[in-house]
């Protein structure tokens, strides 16, 4: 993997970047679409490939499950099996065992759970997520880490900060493949000094990229942003920063603001799948009865295939019937909006006009501004990498 950075905005700390993996080159920021077994539910990788995505997420602990990381392995690893032909980054499991697995018990070893599909008794350990994320064979993968459920405990949030920096260590003592980009992952809870604690320690083992990790998992907006405050100028500028899990489009542009190149959620698929359609004006909730004979598109400013062809009537009508087109002509929309709004991110970035493209797009939404981008950039960055 080959970062770059080209363009820093003046007034914030959003940046223009240049991503490079052996699956080819993208932008940044960018926004990764979620396929959490493989595939975005509903859509094939032509689909994310018209749609502008040139990485995407799976994720490790459901592939461990189903269908198993070494039969993966066998069938050629993860592009070959899924005929995804760009970059592919694995999460480590460590949030998903935390909130879905059940009986979990963690120690220093690792993590003992019981699958949440039936059952059965499992254990991973840093060694073993770096064994499973290596059989898939993604490009960029992530380092064992503890995710704590807020609120928390100081204590708690403590232990596993001290936790997730020796499992780190771990990670890369383990690690057999050099084709993979490694990133550690910070964490903290909303406690400043233990997010700068936890990236400190990290930018020490020196990975590859460094993410975000444990944010939208309870705290407040703010709370969020003021995580990315303290935590990103601690951050080496030269790698890049991803934010894990986070994707509301005004997520997106503050955390731009703030200096995270990198994201990936499941809502834009999830919202499509249960009729939430995001817009320039706000979002659209299809299945409302206004929409049974409104013959305009989605978003008449739109330039994805479904505006161009479908209207408002028809998609109320799929949804409301249950059609399992429906869910894949939501997902399409939603995804090109995400595409489409950090493509719009990256241009204001290149013009100097992304504090003014932020407010606008508060009005737009019909949203108070935000307010805190422009003063986001505190401090300089550091120039450790």
């Amino acid at each position: 993997m080959e970062f770059s950075v080209g363009q820093t905005d003046r007034l914030t700390r959003a940046r223009l970047g240049t991503l490079t993996t052996a699956h080819g080159r993208m932008e940044t920021p960018a926004f990764m679409p979620v396929g959490t077994l493989g595939p975005v539910k509903g859509l094939d990788p032509e689909d994310l490939e018209q749609l502008g995505f040139r990485l995407m997420l799976n994720n490790a602990y459901h592939l461990y499950l189903r269908p198993g990381h070494k039969v993966v392995a066998e069938m050629g690893g993860l592009h070959r099996f899924t005929g995804w032909k760009g970059g592919i980054l694995t999460d480590s499991g460590g949030f998903q065992i935390f909130s879905l697995a059940k009986l979990c018990n963690v120690t220093d070893a690792g993590v003992s759970f019981q699958s949440h599909i039936d059952g059965s008794a499992h254990f991973i350990s840093p060694e073993v997520a770096m064994e499973i994320q290596e059989a898939l064979g993604a490009d960029i993968i992530m380092a064992f880490d503890q995710c704590v459920a807020l609120p928390a405990d100081r204590i708690g949030v403590e232990e596993a900060v001290i936790r997730t920096t020796r499992w780190a260590a771990r990670c890369q003592a383990s690690r057999h493949r050099r084709d993979q980009a490694l990133f550690g992952i910070v964490q903290g809870g909303v406690d400043e000094e233990l997010r700068i604690r936890s990236a400190r320690d990290l930018v020490k083992l020196e990975f590859d990229g460094y993410a975000v990790g444990g944010l939208s998992v309870g705290e407040s907006k703010d709370e969020m942003y003021r995580m990315l405050d303290v935590t990103v100028p601690e951050l080496p500028v030269m790698k890049p920063r991803y934010l894990m899990g986070v994707g509301m489009p005004e997520n997106l542009i503050e955390a731009v603001g703030r200096g995270i190149d990198l994201f990936d959620c499941v809502v834009p698929s999830r919202h499509g799948r249960t009729g939430w359609l995001f817009t320039t004006f706000g979002r659209v909730l299809i299945k409302q009865a206004r929409y049974q004979r409104d013959e305009s598109p989605i978003d008449p400013a739109c330039g994805c295939t479904v505006c161009a062809r479908y209207s408002r009537a028809y998609l109320h009508h799929l949804y409301n019937v249950k059609e399992m087109l429906a869910s894949r002509l939501n997902t399409l929309h939603n995804l090109w909006f995400f595409s489409d709004l950090m493509r719009r991110m990256r241009v204001a970035i290149a013009q100097g006009t992304f504090p003014s493209f932020a407010e606008s797009f508060y009005h737009q939404q019909s949203q108070e501004p935000a307010g805190r981008i422009a003063s986001a950039k505190t401090g300089s960055d550091q120039s450790s990498c």
